[in-house]
């Protein structure tokens, strides 16, 4: 069994200060720390703590297929040592032409509990013939999850697997409420993650709306998924019409301390549950797994250590 995530990998630098500089402000930050981001590298990040503890998943593999700088860059070889030895980027493309990676700078406000990110990146993106090449070498895959990045590309990916390797299952993140092709995206896979910002955009006014009302267009999906932040989240079976809901993970101590990566781990969750568990959970623990993961992250810094979730679940 083998999930690939296909996603831009970044280089973050997180300013924390203690509310947001005004226009020509000057503002002291109080904390700097700079890891490896990126949807989909948050996700297998998270995933493969969890595949590591668990004894009965030793068979799971992951790859990362994303966009890097030349190989011999001091960023990729740093991206490549974050991720061994459990996820593999063997099949990464890499732009000998460049040396700088994708980058975010984050401001994060200690004032609101917000984050303003700020990306750049000069690297070309991947085209439907690079992916097709790779997806060829990855014919045993089980599992295809796409971030949404570039959705004519991406949907001519996913068209491609559906002809070549009809039996693969294909999910997707619906995020950016202005990114235009995402809702063609959703109709083509087989489970989606809607994040709210999404959902607001688009009309939606509760995440039990954007579900059952999307179940409607979706004729391909088995389960969507829609995250609401504070109000929790909620997954819809659409054979069954099953539709759950979970609060937000919290705990008597619990405090928002970094909210950046939640959705990702999320969706770490929800494909653990279901590449992992698929028969020993119902859709109601497994929802309730990704919330308190995601919920778990909430309540620190970064992604280490996360896998203790399973350690008190279900």
């Amino acid at each position: 069994m083998s999930l690939v995530a296909i996603g831009a990998c970044y280089v973050d630098t997180i300013l924390t200060t203690p509310h947001y500089p005004g226009e020509d402000d000057k503002l002291r930050a109080s904390k700097i720390s700079r890891r490896r981001g990126g949807n989909c590298p948050n996700t297998l990040e998270v995933l493969q703590q969890l595949i590591k503890h668990d004894p009965s998943t030793a068979g799971v593999a992951l790859d990362l297929v994303t966009i890097l700088p030349a190989e011999s860059s001091t960023a990729s070889q740093q991206i490549q040592l974050a991720f061994k030895p459990h996820v593999s980027l063997s099949h990464c493309i890499y732009r000998d032409a460049f040396e700088e990676p994708a980058s975010s700078y984050i401001i994060k406000s200690e004032a609101s509990g917000s984050r303003t990110i700020v990306n750049y990146n000069e690297l070309p993106e991947m085209t439907v013939e690079e992916f097709s090449r790779i997806a060829d070498r990855l014919d045993k895959a089980s599992w295809f999850h796409f971030e949404g990045r570039i959705p004519a590309v991406t949907l001519s990916c996913m068209h491609y697997l559906r002809q070549q390797y009809p039996l693969a299952k294909i999910s997707v993140e619906v995020e950016k409420p202005g990114r235009e092709g995402l809702q063609e995206l959703a109709e083509e896979a087989d489970v989606v993650f809607y994040s709210k910002s999404w959902a607001q955009g688009n009309g939606y006014q509760t995440a039990e709306e954007c579900v059952e009302k999307q179940s409607t267009i979706t004729r391909k999906a088995s389960l969507l998924c829609c995250t609401w932040g504070q109000s929790g989240a909620v997954a819809f079976d659409t054979k069954t019409q099953n539709l759950i809901y979970h609060p937000a993970y919290s705990a008597a101590d619990f405090q928002v301390v970094d909210p950046i990566g939640a959705g990702d781990t999320f969706i770490s969750g929800m494909l653990y549950a279901l590449l992992c568990r698929r028969d020993d959970w119902d859709l109601s623990q497994k929802l309730g797994f990704a919330n308190r993961l995601a919920g778990m992250k909430v309540s620190q810094e970064g992604f280490s250590g996360l896998a203790r979730a399973l350690e008190s679940f279900p």
